[in-house]
Protein backbone atom coordinates (compact mmCIF):
# COMPACT_ATOMS: atom_id res chain seq x y z
CA UNK A 1 0.00 0.00 0.00
CA UNK A 2 1.59 3.28 -1.04
CA UNK A 3 1.89 5.99 1.53
CA UNK A 4 0.08 9.26 0.97
CA UNK A 5 0.74 12.63 2.53
CA UNK A 6 -2.68 13.97 1.50
CA UNK A 7 -5.54 12.98 -0.80
CA UNK A 8 -6.41 10.70 -2.46
CA UNK A 9 -7.57 8.18 0.11
CA UNK A 10 -6.88 4.52 -0.55
CA UNK A 11 -9.65 2.08 0.27
CA UNK A 12 -8.97 -1.48 1.40
CA UNK A 13 -11.15 -4.48 0.54
CA UNK A 14 -10.99 -8.06 1.81
CA UNK A 15 -10.31 -10.76 -0.78
CA UNK A 16 -9.47 -14.44 -0.55
CA UNK A 17 -5.87 -15.06 -1.64
CA UNK A 18 -3.53 -18.05 -1.94
CA UNK A 19 -1.39 -18.71 1.13
CA UNK A 20 1.90 -17.93 -0.62
CA UNK A 21 0.82 -14.35 -1.33
CA UNK A 22 0.21 -13.66 2.36
CA UNK A 23 3.72 -14.54 3.49
CA UNK A 24 6.26 -12.05 4.77
CA UNK A 25 8.45 -12.18 1.66
CA UNK A 26 5.55 -10.86 -0.43
CA UNK A 27 4.96 -7.90 1.93
CA UNK A 28 1.19 -8.37 2.22
CA UNK A 29 -1.52 -6.20 3.66
CA UNK A 30 -3.89 -8.69 5.22
CA UNK A 31 -6.54 -9.48 7.79
CA UNK A 32 -6.40 -12.34 10.27
CA UNK A 33 -4.44 -15.55 10.37
CA UNK A 34 -0.96 -15.27 11.90
CA UNK A 35 1.09 -12.09 11.49
CA UNK A 36 3.38 -12.00 8.46
CA UNK A 37 6.11 -10.30 10.44
CA UNK A 38 8.20 -7.78 8.51
CA UNK A 39 11.45 -7.54 10.47
CA UNK A 40 12.52 -10.75 12.20
CA UNK A 41 14.14 -9.03 15.17
CA UNK A 42 12.72 -7.08 18.09
CA UNK A 43 9.19 -8.53 17.86
CA UNK A 44 6.76 -7.36 20.55
CA UNK A 45 6.75 -9.92 23.35
CA UNK A 46 3.94 -11.46 25.41
CA UNK A 47 3.84 -8.53 27.81
CA UNK A 48 3.33 -6.03 24.98
CA UNK A 49 0.70 -8.28 23.39
CA UNK A 50 -1.33 -8.96 26.50
CA UNK A 51 -4.62 -7.17 27.16
CA UNK A 52 -4.10 -4.47 29.78
CA UNK A 53 -7.52 -5.22 31.25
CA UNK A 54 -7.98 -9.01 31.23
CA UNK A 55 -4.35 -10.04 30.78
CA UNK A 56 -5.07 -12.55 28.01
CA UNK A 57 -3.10 -12.70 24.74
CA UNK A 58 -4.27 -10.31 22.05
CA UNK A 59 -5.27 -11.69 18.66
CA UNK A 60 -3.74 -10.43 15.43
CA UNK A 61 -6.35 -8.37 13.59
CA UNK A 62 -4.60 -6.99 10.51
CA UNK A 63 -1.45 -5.54 9.02
CA UNK A 64 -0.91 -2.78 6.47
CA UNK A 65 2.16 -2.61 4.25
CA UNK A 66 2.81 1.12 3.98
CA UNK A 67 6.33 1.96 2.73
CA UNK A 68 7.62 5.50 2.45
CA UNK A 69 9.44 5.53 -0.92
CA UNK A 70 11.13 8.84 -0.20
CA UNK A 71 12.71 7.40 2.97
CA UNK A 72 15.63 4.96 2.46
CA UNK A 73 15.20 3.68 6.03
CA UNK A 74 11.50 2.91 5.42
CA UNK A 75 11.66 1.23 2.02
CA UNK A 76 9.75 -1.60 3.72
CA UNK A 77 7.28 -0.50 6.38
CA UNK A 78 4.43 -2.32 8.08
CA UNK A 79 1.80 -1.60 10.73
CA UNK A 80 0.43 -4.46 12.85
CA UNK A 81 -2.84 -4.16 14.77
CA UNK A 82 -3.93 -6.50 17.58
CA UNK A 83 -7.15 -6.68 19.58
CA UNK A 84 -8.58 -8.56 22.55
CA UNK A 85 -11.09 -11.31 21.80
CA UNK A 86 -12.82 -10.70 25.10
CA UNK A 87 -15.61 -8.08 25.27
CA UNK A 88 -14.03 -5.00 23.66
CA UNK A 89 -12.17 -2.37 25.59
CA UNK A 90 -9.72 0.39 24.73
CA UNK A 91 -7.13 -1.43 26.84
CA UNK A 92 -7.36 -4.37 24.41
CA UNK A 93 -5.94 -2.64 21.31
CA UNK A 94 -2.25 -2.33 20.40
CA UNK A 95 -0.55 -1.31 17.15
CA UNK A 96 3.13 -1.64 16.21
CA UNK A 97 5.25 -0.20 13.40
CA UNK A 98 8.30 -1.80 11.82
CA UNK A 99 10.43 -0.46 8.97
CA UNK A 100 13.51 -1.61 7.09
CA UNK A 101 15.83 -0.25 4.40
CA UNK A 102 15.82 -1.98 1.04
CA UNK A 103 19.11 -3.66 1.87
CA UNK A 104 18.50 -5.62 5.06
CA UNK A 105 19.24 -8.98 6.66
CA UNK A 106 15.78 -10.45 6.14
CA UNK A 107 14.85 -9.97 2.47
CA UNK A 108 16.40 -9.95 -0.95
CA UNK A 109 17.21 -6.58 -2.47
CA UNK A 110 15.05 -7.47 -5.48
CA UNK A 111 11.28 -8.07 -5.32
CA UNK A 112 10.13 -11.70 -4.98
CA UNK A 113 8.70 -13.48 -8.06
CA UNK A 114 4.93 -13.26 -8.43
CA UNK A 115 4.20 -16.97 -8.40
CA UNK A 116 3.18 -19.75 -6.04
CA UNK A 117 6.11 -22.09 -6.64
CA UNK A 118 6.98 -22.12 -2.95
CA UNK A 119 3.43 -22.73 -1.77
CA UNK A 120 3.08 -25.24 1.04
CA UNK A 121 0.47 -25.96 3.64
CA UNK A 122 2.94 -26.00 6.56
CA UNK A 123 2.91 -23.15 9.07
CA UNK A 124 6.27 -21.44 9.59
CA UNK A 125 6.87 -21.10 13.34
CA UNK A 126 10.47 -19.94 13.28
CA UNK A 127 11.79 -16.78 11.63
CA UNK A 128 15.07 -16.47 9.76
CA UNK A 129 16.40 -14.56 12.74
CA UNK A 130 15.93 -17.69 14.85
CA UNK A 131 12.98 -16.31 16.82
CA UNK A 132 10.38 -18.95 17.66
CA UNK A 133 6.68 -18.20 17.23
CA UNK A 134 3.71 -19.34 19.27
CA UNK A 135 2.05 -22.42 17.78
CA UNK A 136 -1.39 -20.94 18.47
CA UNK A 137 -1.18 -17.25 17.50
CA UNK A 138 2.08 -16.79 15.55
CA UNK A 139 3.43 -14.12 17.92
CA UNK A 140 6.76 -14.32 19.72
CA UNK A 141 6.93 -17.60 21.64
CA UNK A 142 9.60 -17.55 24.35
CA UNK A 143 8.13 -20.50 26.29
CA UNK A 144 9.11 -24.00 25.09
CA UNK A 145 7.16 -27.16 25.89
CA UNK A 146 9.02 -28.70 28.84
CA UNK A 147 8.62 -32.24 27.44
CA UNK A 148 9.55 -32.01 23.76
CA UNK A 149 11.40 -28.66 23.83
CA UNK A 150 10.38 -28.22 20.19
CA UNK A 151 7.11 -26.30 20.31
CA UNK A 152 6.83 -22.74 21.57
CA UNK A 153 4.14 -20.56 23.06
CA UNK A 154 3.54 -16.95 24.00
CA UNK A 155 1.70 -17.83 27.20
CA UNK A 156 0.54 -20.59 29.50
CA UNK A 157 -2.98 -20.05 28.18
CA UNK A 158 -2.00 -20.89 24.60
CA UNK A 159 0.14 -23.83 25.69
CA UNK A 160 -2.83 -25.26 27.57
CA UNK A 161 -5.09 -24.72 24.57
CA UNK A 162 -2.70 -26.53 22.23
CA UNK A 163 -2.20 -29.35 24.77
CA UNK A 164 -5.94 -30.02 24.80
CA UNK A 165 -6.16 -29.94 21.00
CA UNK A 166 -3.62 -32.64 20.26
CA UNK A 167 -0.14 -31.74 21.43
CA UNK A 168 -0.61 -34.02 24.45
CA UNK A 169 -0.83 -37.05 22.14
CA UNK A 170 1.88 -35.89 19.73
CA UNK A 171 4.38 -34.33 22.10
CA UNK A 172 6.82 -37.24 22.42
CA UNK A 173 6.51 -38.57 18.86
CA UNK A 174 9.62 -38.01 16.72
CA UNK A 175 7.68 -36.57 13.79
CA UNK A 176 5.23 -34.42 15.76
CA UNK A 177 6.50 -31.21 14.13
CA UNK A 178 5.37 -32.54 10.74
CA UNK A 179 1.74 -32.72 11.80
CA UNK A 180 -0.67 -30.00 10.72
CA UNK A 181 -1.21 -27.28 13.29
CA UNK A 182 -4.81 -27.62 14.49
CA UNK A 183 -7.45 -24.92 14.35
CA UNK A 184 -7.36 -23.51 17.86
CA UNK A 185 -10.42 -21.35 17.22
CA UNK A 186 -8.37 -18.28 18.16
CA UNK A 187 -7.25 -16.73 14.87
CA UNK A 188 -9.49 -14.51 12.78
CA UNK A 189 -10.27 -15.66 9.21
CA UNK A 190 -7.52 -14.67 6.79
CA UNK A 191 -7.97 -12.34 3.80
CA UNK A 192 -5.73 -10.22 1.65
CA UNK A 193 -6.36 -6.46 1.73
CA UNK A 194 -6.41 -5.08 -1.81
CA UNK A 195 -6.64 -1.35 -2.41
CA UNK A 196 -8.02 1.17 -4.85
CA UNK A 197 -8.23 4.94 -4.84
CA UNK A 198 -11.44 6.44 -3.51
CA UNK A 199 -13.72 8.32 -5.89
CA UNK A 200 -14.54 11.94 -5.23
CA UNK A 201 -17.03 12.56 -2.44
CA UNK A 202 -20.56 13.18 -3.68
CA UNK A 203 -21.05 16.89 -4.56
CA UNK A 204 -24.17 17.27 -2.41
CA UNK A 205 -22.25 15.95 0.60
CA UNK A 206 -19.55 18.60 0.09
CA UNK A 207 -22.17 21.32 -0.05
CA UNK A 208 -23.77 20.13 3.17
CA UNK A 209 -20.41 19.98 4.91
CA UNK A 210 -19.58 23.53 3.78
CA UNK A 211 -22.98 24.74 4.98
CA UNK A 212 -22.43 23.17 8.35
CA UNK A 213 -18.98 24.72 8.77
CA UNK A 214 -20.27 28.19 7.85
CA UNK A 215 -23.25 27.98 10.18
CA UNK A 216 -21.09 26.66 13.00
CA UNK A 217 -18.66 29.58 12.68
CA UNK A 218 -21.15 32.49 12.67
CA UNK A 219 -23.19 34.03 15.47
CA UNK A 220 -25.82 35.30 13.02
CA UNK A 221 -27.72 33.15 10.60
CA UNK A 222 -29.99 31.64 13.26
CA UNK A 223 -32.68 30.92 10.70
CA UNK A 224 -30.25 28.96 8.51
CA UNK A 225 -29.00 27.08 11.53
CA UNK A 226 -32.53 26.14 12.54
CA UNK A 227 -33.23 24.96 9.00
CA UNK A 228 -30.10 22.86 9.05
CA UNK A 229 -30.91 21.34 12.45
CA UNK A 230 -34.44 20.59 11.28
CA UNK A 231 -33.00 18.56 8.43
CA UNK A 232 -30.35 16.77 10.44
CA UNK A 233 -31.87 16.84 13.95
CA UNK A 234 -28.45 16.96 15.56
CA UNK A 235 -24.74 17.24 14.95
CA UNK A 236 -24.54 13.55 15.88
CA UNK A 237 -26.91 12.57 13.09
CA UNK A 238 -25.11 14.88 10.67
CA UNK A 239 -21.74 13.18 11.28
CA UNK A 240 -23.29 9.75 10.94
CA UNK A 241 -25.02 10.72 7.69
CA UNK A 242 -21.76 12.16 6.38
CA UNK A 243 -20.07 8.85 7.21
CA UNK A 244 -22.74 6.89 5.33
CA UNK A 245 -22.60 9.25 2.35
CA UNK A 246 -18.83 8.98 2.10
CA UNK A 247 -18.79 5.20 2.01
CA UNK A 248 -21.92 4.78 -0.11
CA UNK A 249 -19.99 4.36 -3.38
CA UNK A 250 -17.84 1.57 -1.90
CA UNK A 251 -19.88 0.01 0.91
CA UNK A 252 -17.59 -3.04 1.22
CA UNK A 253 -14.52 -1.05 2.22
CA UNK A 254 -12.88 -2.38 5.37
CA UNK A 255 -10.04 0.13 5.62
CA UNK A 256 -9.27 3.74 4.69
CA UNK A 257 -5.64 4.79 4.30
CA UNK A 258 -4.32 8.34 4.02
CA UNK A 259 -1.27 9.36 6.00
CA UNK A 260 -1.76 12.84 7.39
CA UNK A 261 -5.42 13.28 6.43
CA UNK A 262 -8.37 13.52 8.81
CA UNK A 263 -10.21 10.38 9.90
CA UNK A 264 -13.78 9.77 8.82
CA UNK A 265 -15.57 9.54 12.15
CA UNK A 266 -18.76 7.57 12.53
CA UNK A 267 -20.01 9.53 15.54
CA UNK A 268 -19.83 13.01 17.02
CA UNK A 269 -18.96 11.52 20.39
CA UNK A 270 -15.53 10.42 21.55
CA UNK A 271 -13.59 12.25 18.84
CA UNK A 272 -10.04 12.73 20.15
CA UNK A 273 -8.50 16.14 20.61
CA UNK A 274 -4.83 16.75 19.83
CA UNK A 275 -3.98 16.38 23.52
CA UNK A 276 -5.54 12.90 23.50
CA UNK A 277 -3.01 11.58 20.96
CA UNK A 278 0.28 10.94 22.79
CA UNK A 279 3.55 11.95 21.20
CA UNK A 280 5.91 9.30 19.86
CA UNK A 281 8.79 8.11 22.03
CA UNK A 282 11.11 10.18 19.82
CA UNK A 283 9.21 13.35 20.82
CA UNK A 284 7.45 13.89 17.48
CA UNK A 285 3.71 14.33 17.13
CA UNK A 286 1.63 11.46 15.86
CA UNK A 287 -0.57 11.85 12.78
CA UNK A 288 -3.48 9.83 11.46
CA UNK A 289 -2.48 7.05 9.05
CA UNK A 290 -5.39 4.65 8.57
CA UNK A 291 -8.70 3.54 10.01
CA UNK A 292 -10.44 0.19 10.25
CA UNK A 293 -14.07 0.30 9.24
CA UNK A 294 -16.96 -1.54 10.94
CA UNK A 295 -17.57 -3.48 7.70
CA UNK A 296 -14.58 -5.66 8.62
CA UNK A 297 -16.65 -7.24 11.39
CA UNK A 298 -18.71 -9.01 8.72
CA UNK A 299 -15.60 -10.98 7.69
CA UNK A 300 -14.25 -11.87 11.12
CA UNK A 301 -16.88 -14.33 12.36
CA UNK A 302 -16.16 -12.70 15.69
CA UNK A 303 -19.06 -14.40 17.43
CA UNK A 304 -17.83 -17.95 16.85
CA UNK A 305 -16.23 -17.91 20.30
CA UNK A 306 -19.39 -16.53 21.85
CA UNK A 307 -17.51 -13.31 22.56
CA UNK A 308 -18.16 -9.76 21.40
CA UNK A 309 -15.66 -7.92 19.20
CA UNK A 310 -17.08 -4.61 18.06
CA UNK A 311 -16.17 -1.06 17.05
CA UNK A 312 -17.36 1.88 14.99
CA UNK A 313 -13.92 3.14 13.90
CA UNK A 314 -10.40 2.10 14.85
CA UNK A 315 -8.16 5.05 14.00
CA UNK A 316 -4.39 4.45 13.95
CA UNK A 317 -2.00 7.35 14.59
CA UNK A 318 1.72 7.00 13.90
CA UNK A 319 4.89 9.04 14.35
CA UNK A 320 4.85 12.00 11.95
CA UNK A 321 8.57 11.45 11.36
CA UNK A 322 8.22 7.66 11.16
CA UNK A 323 11.28 7.59 13.38
CA UNK A 324 13.80 4.82 12.92
CA UNK A 325 14.48 3.11 16.25
CA UNK A 326 16.53 0.16 15.01
CA UNK A 327 15.11 -3.03 13.53
CA UNK A 328 12.56 -3.58 16.29
CA UNK A 329 8.85 -2.83 16.50
CA UNK A 330 7.74 0.57 17.78
CA UNK A 331 4.35 0.87 19.46
CA UNK A 332 2.04 3.49 17.97
CA UNK A 333 -1.44 4.61 19.05
CA UNK A 334 -4.97 3.45 18.20
CA UNK A 335 -8.20 5.26 19.08
CA UNK A 336 -11.46 3.30 19.31
CA UNK A 337 -14.72 5.03 18.53
CA UNK A 338 -17.96 3.16 19.06
CA UNK A 339 -21.20 3.53 17.13
CA UNK A 340 -23.72 5.85 18.77
CA UNK A 341 -27.39 5.05 18.50
CA UNK A 342 -28.94 7.91 16.55
CA UNK A 343 -32.46 6.47 16.53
Amino acid sequence: MAAASAQPVELGFAEVAPAWRLRSEHFPSKVGGRPAWLGGAGLPGPEALGCARCGRPLAFLLQVYAPLPERPDAFHRGLFLFCCREPPCCAGLRVFRNQLPRKNEFYSYDPPPENSSSETESVCLQLKSGAHLCRVCGCLGPKACSRCQNTYYCSKEHQTLDWRLGHKQLCTKPDHLNHTVPDHNFLFPEFEIVTETENEILPEAVEKEDDYEVIGSMDEGLEEELDFMAKHESREEYIFQKFKTQIALEPQQILRYGRGIKPLWISGENIPQEKDIPDCRCGSKRIFEFQVMPQLLNYLKADRLGKSVDWGVLAVFTCAESCSLGTGYTEEFVWKQDITDTS
